[in-house]
């Protein structure tokens, strides 16, 4: 299904599972992720809960088209898409750059919020992730998605992951090359990142009972990185999976799930 944004462009959304359950879970991607990257968890959720799954503008099936879009911009096309949905309150659960749409959500549209869950999250950079995010810049400017994909997945995968692919890396890294061949339209996705302040003081207005869900092992957002996030929030919790990276919904699945069902109910 389609929607339409504030602007125009066209947002690409899915509902599955139980549409009468008491709680709607929206999903919210990571920066190369599209909806494939919930499906994992589907199954372990669908009965119990509705399930929105749905690509930013510039991911998968959504428009790629436009300008760069700010953090807020994508927190008001979710709000768009859950209009349309007739979705009124939702617990929204992000992942990486999904989790940074979440805080944005969580701070501008704080009546739409059941409960919020940050997962592989932060709020400021560091020198360190600084690096690593001129590092995936400069490969996608050289090389396109491939090399910075190849540049990436140290980053977002643990050790523990390459050891033992549950999908193969070689199927991953086609699967994700076959979504990400538009660089123009990922360079607009990760300038929102790369123009965002420190959001530490916006967290501390935050009212929605919040979770922050993090790999022990996550490199990219290293756990202290979350625990700023933790600190913003009032009354926010922090659960740590152990030995896991940073892409929580592929290397942690039934952990993840468990989780999510103890804090949404």
């Amino acid at each position: 299904m389609y929607c339409k944004t504030n602007d125009n462009l066209n947002l690409y959304y899915e509902i599955h599972g139980n549409a009468s359950a008491a709680n709607t879970i929206v999903f919210l991607n990571g920066l190369s992720q599209s909806t494939v990257a919930w499906l994992l968890m589907l199954p372990q959720l669908k009965n119990d809960y509705r399930i929105v799954l749905m690509d930013f503008i510039f991911q998968g099936q959504s428009d790629k088209t436009g300008e760069w879009r700010t953090f807020d911009t994508h927190a008001d096309d979710v709000i768009a898409m859950m209009n349309q949905a007739g979705i009124d309150k939702a617990v929204v659960a992000g992942i990486s750059y999904g989790s940074l749409v979440a805080q944005h959500m969580a701070v501008n549209h704080a009546s739409r919020i059941k409960k919020l869950v940050l997962m592989s999250t932060f709020a400021h950079k560091t020198p360190y992730y600084e690096a690593i995010e001129l590092s995936w810049w400069r490969a996608l400017e050289k090389g396109g998605y491939s090399l910075m994909l190849d540049i990436m997945l140290p980053s977002v995968l643990s050790e523990n992951y390459f050891l033992n692919p549950l999908i193969p890396i070689d199927l991953m890294k086609q699967a994700r090359q076959e979504t990400n061949e538009d660089s123009k339209a990922l360079f607009k996705l990760m300038r929102a990142t790369k123009e965002r302040p420190d959001y530490r003081p916006a967290l501390q207005r935050v009212t929605s009972e919040s979770l922050v869900i993090q790999g022990e092992k996550d490199l990219l957002f290293p756990v202290h990185m979350a625990n700023e996030v933790v600190k913003a929030i009032p009354g926010c919790r922090l659960e740590i999976i152990p030995n896991a990276g940073h892409t929580l919904n592929l290397e942690a699945v039934p952990q993840l799930c468990a989780i999510l069902r103890a804090f949404v109910g």
